[in-house]
């Protein structure tokens, strides 16, 4: 059983910084890509940043410049940096791994149970 666990979410205010964390466990085979998605309440979820076992990463036009995305693959965990963090910015924010389980079972797609970012002065 794969489980994508969070943390790092909370309350700050305009212009402040969070980290959040996203650790897989489980019995698997390698991590594909691992993303951050949001959602505030009202809106569709949506992309903030991704990044691919290479390395390469993506992010929404909104966040560029202000979040950054990385991982360590020995730690099998994505962090996610955001920085001068704005009112619009608060939502929930999931964690995303495409994972490879094995030969027989192929590629899944999971997701953390998400955590709260609230910026509000």
């Amino acid at each position: 059983q794969v489980q994508l666990v969070e943390s790092g979410g909370g309350l700050v205010q305009p212009g402040g910084s969070l980290r959040l964390s996203c650790a897989a466990s489980g019995r698997f085979f390698r991590i594909d890509v691992m993303a951050w998605f949001r959602q505030a309440p009202g809106k569709q979820r949506e992309l903030v940043a991704a990044i691919t076992s290479g390395g390469r990463t993506n992010y929404a036009d909104s966040v560029k410049g202000r979040f950054t995305i990385s991982r360590d693959s020995a730690k099998n965990t994505v962090y996610l940096q955001m920085n001068s963090l704005k009112p619009e910015d608060t939502a929930d924010y999931y964690c995303n791994a495409g994972i490879f389980i094995d030969y027989d079972t192929g590629d899944a797609d999971y997701w953390g149970q998400g955590t709260q970012v609230t910026v509000s002065p």
